[in-house]
């Protein structure tokens, strides 16, 4: 089956080396010693987000657990608080716990947003809260910029440090409207992916003050993650920051206007309706099996991939697949992807 056209962020049409490689080239020359593109990521990111340090890691699982192992030391604990679908746990198979001892304290009903009162009814004392904007899992939700203000001063009164899992940070600026540092200064520690909406190939970045970030950089080494030569991974997203961090407005007015034009049509349901980042999910009246056996036939026949996965719900009768609005979905517009996903229904029934 030969894929043409792909709604999806990282289908792989989109990832070809040769293609990212000639995009790369134009950010280096003959004099560039190897070093210099991960220092230039670290410092660009600071910049960005008004810290004081930041450091590369080859992957967000690592980074995030750097960072919350450097918050237990410090304190004396060894349990967390997040969302019951946090990626640490839903994703990660719990690493926290396997190499670190951590404990995750659900906070919440798995189905919403955190709440306020869900942190307050959390009993004992906590190393860390762990807020992932958006929530990736809710279909890209975020919770208003006061009640996050709440949170980050209620779990900040209880001895907690305040962990921004941000993997999807520059798409929910796009909600919040403020400025990237005042985003990031709620907290005492954020991470950012290199390869979701910047679109490189891998890696992470975490940032915070001077003393955090050096502390972290120790558990990087610990944890096998300081690699020699590890500019091909820091090209990537340097390239993305200049060219995909300003069109993150863009993407999301996209994003409204696809989700629109497919609840306008009826065959299926968009949640958040509007999307609030350039994430939404696409709920579907077929049951998860169905619903990617009529997503290899649009591929067969039309050679359009919609999703990369389908996910199941509760109801056995239905499922979802997630959309991130990028480059890839620009080249559809609302009215083809209403009748994509119509047709995929017709052919899940």
């Amino acid at each position: 089956m030969e894929i043409r056209r792909s709604l999806a962020l990282h289908a792989p049409i989109r990832r070809r080396p040769a293609a990212l490689l000639r995009e790369w080239l134009e950010l280096v020359d003959e004099q560039t010693p190897p070093e210099e593109p991960v220092a230039r990521l670290e410092g660009r990111i600071a910049e960005l987000l008004g810290t004081a340090a930041a450091v590369f890691f080859p992957s967000g699982t690592m980074a995030q657990q750097a960072a919350l192992r450097v918050h237990a030391e410090r304190r004396g604990r060894w349990a967390f608080a997040a969302h019951p679908q946090s990626h640490l746990d839903n994703w990660e198979l719990q690493g926290y716990n396997a190499v670190h001892g951590l404990r995750l304290h659900p906070a919440g009903d798995r189905n919403e947003l955190l709440r306020t009162a869900d942190l307050a009814a959390v009993a004992e004392p906590l190393v860390a809260v762990v807020w992932e904007l958006p929530q990736r899992d809710l279909g890209g939700l975020l919770p208003e910029w006061a009640e996050l203000g709440e949170q980050v001063a209620l779990a900040r009164a209880g001895g907690a440090a305040a962990h921004l899992d941000g993997a999807r940070l520059w798409e929910a600026q796009t909600y919040y409207r403020r400025p990237l540092p005042e985003i990031a200064g709620l907290f005492d520690s954020v991470y950012v992916s290199l390869y979701k909406g910047i679109q490189g190939t891998r890696g992470a970045v975490l940032a915070g003050p001077e003393a955090l970030v050096a502390e972290a950089s120790v558990w990087r080494r610990r944890l096998g993650g300081a690699i020699p030569d590890a500019w091909p991974l820091a090209l990537g997203p340097l390239a993305g920051l200049e060219r995909l961090l300003p069109r993150m407005a863009e993407f999301r007015e996209h994003a409204i206007a696809l989700a629109a034009a497919v609840n306008a049509d009826g065959a299926a349901r968009v949640f958040p309706d509007p999307p609030q980042t350039p994430l939404f999910h696409v709920h579907v009246p077929a049951p998860r099996a169905a619903a990617e056996r009529a997503g290899e036939e649009l591929i067969a026949e039309r050679g359009v991939q919609l999703f990369l996965r389908a996910r199941s719900s509760p109801d056995p009768s239905r499922c979802s697949f997630e959309v991130s609005v990028g480059e890839n979905a620009l080249e559809f517009t609302p009215t083809e992807v209403a009748e994509l996903v119509r047709d995929l229904v017709k052919r899940a029934g």
